[in-house]
């Protein structure tokens, strides 16, 4: 029997390396791994098809596994220490590797139901986790996995992480907020202050700032998008352990909402 695919299984995950030979080697096992691909699929039927929520597929996971790269080599390169490098004495490279993996594998348990699924993603990234990063000596493998875990349980609501990179992976995931996100949703009908909201972001920018060491920048074509940056946005800051370290600017460009809002601090 031949399963018809959906589109976001289809597309390989493409994640800037530079010269990361541990993200090479798990991308590698990744892109050619079917079961993972089959459970993006069926993330994304739950979510978009019966849920009627935006993209938890491939394309959500890839977004996020970029941006969580983007603010760790950030936070890097302003002396901040991983966590595995502080307290497991391994290396950047290893840090890089937990946030990607965190990244693609944070939202697994929504293949099974959509309420609790950030714990049943650990039991299912973690047997995903032994097969792809068998390259690994065994101690590295544990640690790397722990870490992982560990950051997959707390992109949950109210979570707490206790890693430099388990509080990346939270404020990425926060930061898919463009929106492509909800125009899925909107199109089939769900009208609300989550897609209308999300439709009014434009563009999430991400550079190294001036005042802290990670400026995000977020431009909206309304003022509606306030909300995810207020509601969402800021509970996932929040307690992070990262918020310390990042700027957040939001700007509005609507000619027509009487310019409630024309420039936002977080």
């Amino acid at each position: 029997m031949t399963i018809q695919k959906k589109p976001s299984s289809s597309i390989l995950i493409h994640v800037p390396a530079k010269n990361n030979k541990l993200l090479d080697q798990a991308l590698e096992k990744i892109n050619n791994n079917k079961e993972i691909t089959t459970l993006w699929n069926v993330i994304n039927v739950n979510a978009i098809e019966r849920l009627r929520m935006s993209d938890h597929g491939s394309v959500h996971f890839q977004i996020v596994a970029n941006i969580a790269l983007r603010l760790l080599r950030i936070l890097v390169k302003n002396k901040v220490t991983p966590s595995i490098v502080k307290d497991f004495n391994l290396t950047n490279d290893h840090a890089e590797l937990v946030v990607l993996l965190a990244s693609l594998l944070h939202d697994t348990g929504m293949s099974i139901n959509r309420d609790g699924h950030e714990e049943f993603s650990l039991f299912i990234t973690n047997n995903l986790l032994r097969e792809l990063l068998d390259f690994l000596p065994i101690e590295e493998k544990t640690i790397v996995i722990s870490e992982v875990l560990h950051a997959v349980i707390n992109h949950r609501s109210g979570g707490r992480p206790l890693t430099i990179e388990g509080g990346i992976v939270r404020v990425a995931d926060a930061l898919d907020m463009s929106q492509g996100r909800s125009r899925i949703p909107f199109e089939a009908g769900k009208v609300d202050i989550y897609s209308l909201s999300a439709l009014a972001i434009d563009e999430v920018n991400i550079s190294e700032g001036k005042e802290k060491p990670i400026l995000v920048q977020i431009y909206m074509n309304n003022s509606s998008g306030i909300f995810q940056i207020d509601e969402l946005l800021k509970s996932k800051l929040k307690d992070s352990g990262i918020e310390q370290y990042l700027q957040i600017e939001a700007y509005s460009s609507s000619p027509t909402d009487k310019q409630l809002v024309k420039e936002y601090r977080l």
